[in-house]
């Protein structure tokens, strides 16, 4: 099976642990991409975590919706879209983030909807945390918890 290994960019090493053991079973796997190349007019020459970046450049508000850094974003999400496209199944990583187990953020909650619009399998690694406020949303669209089982893949 064809999957694409969805989750925070902080839960990079997890995803990567992840891939070998889907490997192991036989699968293909995609992972998100880890840096973006920083363009010359903002330093340039360099591969940066994008959410990094930007947090070490001000913050969100330091960067009007106009701004370059956001068709680097939209590139990426785009990216990570065509990832899910090829794919016959996502799995979600979620280890515990801010605090909060079983941790799923935005981006990763707009790529589980792709996932479900086209009707693929949504695994998830571990349970989602009843602290996000759209957990109803994300098992609205009838994700398999794995509970660290990758065997549950099929």
């Amino acid at each position: 099976m064809k999957i694409t290994i969805c989750g925070s960019i902080a839960f990079y090493d997890e995803m990567e642990k992840a891939k070998k053991i889907l490997e192991q079973l036989n699968h293909e796997v995609m992972l998100p991409q880890l840096a973006l190349e920083v363009p010359k007019e903002m330093g340039g020459g360099r591969k940066v975590y994008f959410g990094k970046f930007i947090e070490e450049n001000g913050g969100m508000d330091a960067f009007p919706p106009d701004h370059k850094i956001w068709n680097m974003k939209e590139g990426a999400i785009n990216d990570h879209f065509k990832k899910i496209e090829w794919s016959d199944a996502v799995l979600i990583v979620n280890p515990e983030k801010k605090g909060i187990k079983g941790y799923v953020g935005g981006n990763t909650l707009i790529e589980i909807g792709l996932t479900f619009y086209h009707k693929k399998p949504i695994y998830i690694l571990n349970e989602v945390s009843s602290e996000l406020s759209y957990k109803q949303e994300i098992l609205g669209m009838k994700p398999i918890v794995l509970n660290g089982n990758f065997d549950l893949i099929q």
